[in-house]
């Protein structure tokens, strides 16, 4: 059987600067998920959205064509609203694992499915193996199960949601075309529209350690998606925050689920609670509940019986001893001060260089391994104060995580000591909130 149209000349229409039509954008997404479309002219065709853009329709009905190659979860038999958040991924982000059980203790349905680190930035997967017993593959009438009985689910996503974004991310990983915002929001929202969640949350990194580095791009992916959602009927919004520095003290995997049981228990680090709760109040929001503070189930218990029963539903201890590998470094300051900069992506290599990432798909993290940081940026310091202890498993790993930290920056160095104390800022900008 002959196919209705030809990728060339899809290729050649964006080469132009012109629209595809909408049964050919249909077509050649399901023509290269098929194979019938090859490597060498998606990537061509990739590189051409990349230099020239799409329009929103166009972005849309690309979204809907990857969501057609699989798919789609529908959750509306529940009894409860749903929400999600999707974070486009940093250094000590784990906000995700507080999050979920906090924002079920509302009685909201939180269909969390996650992935697992690769490079510098940390995987949510990965940081919930280091509960003994816990697991991540969970099949769609135990997720239903969880979902109605417990409140909150973080899986591992099927294989059978918007398949052709896995072979095309792939594809744009090595040929140089990550970068298209079009691509980016699409791949995303492919996945969050075909999980079937009534409300979405993007939680849009920006800074040294997040794949956005400037604002305005940043604001732009924002803006992609949250239009994506909301014209595929989905309550979306979107929070810019700061990622030039690392969220919170914990870097690693097992190191960050103690710091999250920290924030359920009514501590943690004040960076953490503040955007685990504006996420939580922005989800809330989004299901109709804008007079509650989330804030206050972090106090009072609510959300770590939630956790508890979370963890407990998919095989985990919650009370299980968490890891920590036994080799041990101190980085202290050379000087009297503030500290003027934590540099979240040098701080990020070295963890994931110490073990806690991982340099391709599949290879496995160390859970111990990982970074505490006992000082934050605009914390006032005096020579010989620790800033940071670094855990490794061999001397191997501890050499390269050390010098990670000087190689930053260009060379000057993931920490800096300055006379002038400095204040982040997290929360940067929104998108369609609501609360």
């Amino acid at each position: 059987m002959s196919e209705p149209f030809d990728a060339v000349q899809v290729i050649i229409t964006k080469r132009d600067g012109g629209v595809i039509p909408n049964d050919q954008i249909d077509w050649v997404v399901d023509a290269y998920t098929r194979g019938v479309v090859a490597d060498e002219q998606m990537s061509s065709l990739a590189m051409a959205i990349l230099q020239r853009g799409m329009t929103r329709g166009e972005i849309a009905r690309w979204t809907h064509a990857m969501i057609n190659t699989g798919v789609r979860l529908d959750f509306s038999g529940l009894g409860r609203p749903t929400a999600d958040k999707h974070s486009t991924g940093g250094v000590g982000d784990k906000i995700t694992l507080p999050l979920a059980p906090l924002v079920a203790s509302y009685g909201v349905a939180v269909p969390q499915l996650s992935g697992r680190g690769l490079g510098h930035t940390g995987g949510t997967l990965d940081k919930l193996e280091s509960l003994a017993g816990w697991r991540a593959d969970v099949s769609n009438d135990d997720m239903h199960a969880q979902l109605r009985d417990v409140g909150a689910v973080i899986c591992a996503a099927g294989t059978g949601l918007a398949p052709a974004d896995k072979k095309l991310y792939a594809l744009r990983d090595v040929t140089g075309t990550v970068e298209s915002i079009p691509m980016i929001a699409a791949s995303v929202m492919s996945k969050k529209i075909a999980e079937g969640t009534g409300v979405l949350v993007l939680d849009v990194k920006v800074g040294s350690g997040a794949f956005m580095k400037d604002l305005d791009q940043a604001r732009e992916l924002a803006r992609t998606m949250v239009d994506l959602g909301t014209d595929a009927g989905v309550v979306t919004s979107a929070l810019l925050t700061d990622m030039s520095t690392p969220l919170g003290l914990a870097i690693g995997n097992a190191n960050e689920v103690a710091e999250s049981i920290e924030v359920l228990a009514g501590g943690g680090p004040a960076d953490v609670v503040e955007l685990t709760v504006a996420l939580a109040r922005e989800m809330l929001a989004g299901v109709g509940m804008t007079d509650v503070d989330p804030a206050e189930a972090l106090s009072d218990g609510r959300a770590m019986d939630s956790w508890r029963r979370m963890i407990e539903a998919q095989g985990g201890d919650p009370d299980t001893p968490l890891p920590m590998s036994p080799l041990v470094e101190e980085v202290r300051a050379d000087a009297d001060g503030y500290v003027t900069r934590l540099d979240a992506l040098g701080f990020g290599i070295s963890a994931w260089r110490l073990g806690a990432g991982r340099e391709r798909q599949g290879a496995p993290v160390i859970a111990g391994a990982g970074i505490m940081l006992a000082k934050q940026l605009g914390d006032p310091v005096r020579k010989g104060d620790l800033i940071a202890t670094l855990h490794a498993e061999d001397v191997d790993r501890m050499a390269r995580g050390l010098a990670a930290l000087d190689e930053a920056c260009d060379g000057t160095g993931a920490l800096a000591i300055g006379t002038q104390p400095v204040q982040r800022q997290l929360v940067l900008d929104e998108v369609g909130t609501r609360s």
